[in-house]
């Protein structure tokens, strides 16, 4: 069996090489409606035959329509292949896919289009042996990167027995390839200042100094932060805005904070800390793309082990703090593992790459998974 699989997974490689090069030549920043059609119609030229292809709404208002695929068995197992094909890299910094020895670089080689294409691959080898399976799943959003409404898909895929995820892969300190089971919930905190304008410099004191505040509100929230605690809680400020001209009190502003915690429940108390007002200056706040957390290592031990059996090397389970559509799913379907896609490193930036070797490695990995899975 482990001979048959690394054959096949070599075949899947070298046509995921391709479609992944074909994926990253369409830049389709997150919102952008036709960069991301194209990309869809690039996934749907690439699943097998036997797919029966919806276009179902986005999680996010005014985005591109997500492709759910369908592929039914005589088996009895569900299974469903999770992945993106927004990017973070705007259009002018978008460039085609090149190879420069081992790596492949472009937007999306790892953040996901990569996986991607892994993802479509392991569809079409298991679509040929129906008998494994009662009905293989693939999902594909165009909102993954920006999203802050709430996930759309997780009532769709109910009762389904196991979802695999392909963002980015890893692997382990002592060189075993790694998978996900465990991600940080996360959330956006935005607070909005509304001050009063004066004259800086002949009458500041008449003024209610929004920026002011909101530095003292980003010091207070951020010494909220417990990374080492039990929740592992992370409050990071990333945007501030305040003031339009270098003479006059801002008389308004906004902070952003992103936090990263292992559940939920550890944002209510930062939230909770913020000011209804300062020194004048009345602030608001709430929260915004509200990512649960992803716990699934309990449920996947057995099925990592068998995995590994089936491979003939270790498969080790890994945490990581980036969000994941896998989490949204980790509830609903406990049996849920991400990671599956090639290593590289750069991801959201114009430097991103994955490493050409990995593409068939990580296919090894989800290949065994998804039939050790199968076979339960």
């Amino acid at each position: 069996m482990t001979d048959e699989l690394f054959e096949q997974a070599a075949r899947i490689a070298v046509h995921a090489e391709r479609e992944m090069q074909a994926l990253v030549g369409v830049s389709s920043p997150s919102g952008d409606v036709p960069g991301a059609e194209e990309a869809i119609a690039l996934c749907s030229a690439f699943l097998p035959d036997t797919a029966v292809l919806e276009r179902v709404p986005c999680s996010s208002a005014g985005f591109a329509p997500d492709l759910v695929a369908r592929i039914v068995g005589t088996g009895t197992r569900r299974l469903m292949l999770l992945g993106h094909v927004d990017t973070v890299v705007s259009h002018g910094q978008h460039a085609q896919a090149r190879l420069e020895r081992d790596r492949i670089y472009g937007a999306g080689t790892v953040d996901m289009k990569g996986g991607v294409a892994l993802a479509l691959g392991i569809a079409r080898a298991l679509a040929e042996q129906p008998e494994r399976f009662g009905e293989l799943a693939v999902l594909m959003v165009t909102d993954e990167e920006w999203r802050t409404a709430s996930f759309a898909h997780v009532g769709r895929f109910a009762g389904y027995d196991a979802c695999l995820c392909f963002e980015a892969g890893e692997i382990s300190d002592e060189g075993h390839d790694r998978v996900i089971v465990a991600r940080k919930a996360a959330s956006t905190l935005r607070v909005t200042a509304t001050g009063r304008a004066a004259h800086s410099g002949s009458a500041p004191h008449e003024g209610a100094n929004a920026l002011l505040a909101l530095a003292r509100a980003s010091l207070a929230l951020s010494e909220r932060a417990d990374p080492h605690g039990s929740q592992k809680l992370t409050v990071v400020p990333t945007i501030m805005h305040a003031g339009d001209a270098i003479n006059v009190v801002p008389a308004a502003g906004e902070i952003v904070f992103d936090m990263r915690a292992n559940d939920l429940s550890a944002f209510d108390p930062v939230l909770a800390a913020v000011p209804a007002s300062l020194d004048g200056v009345a602030l608001e706040a709430w929260l915004e793309r509200i990512w649960p957390g992803m716990d699934s290592r309990a449920q996947t031990s057995d099925v990592l082990a068998a995995g590994s059996a089936r491979l003939g090397r270790p498969i080790v389970a890994g945490a990581r703090g980036g969000a994941s559509d896998a989490s949204h799913f980790a509830a609903s379907i406990p049996l849920t593992i991400d990671g599956l896609g090639p290593r590289g490193d750069g991801a959201h930036t114009p430097q991103e790459f994955a490493l050409r070797d990995s593409l068939r490695e990580r296919t090894e990995v989800a290949l065994a998974l998804a039939l050790t899975i199968l076979e339960r």
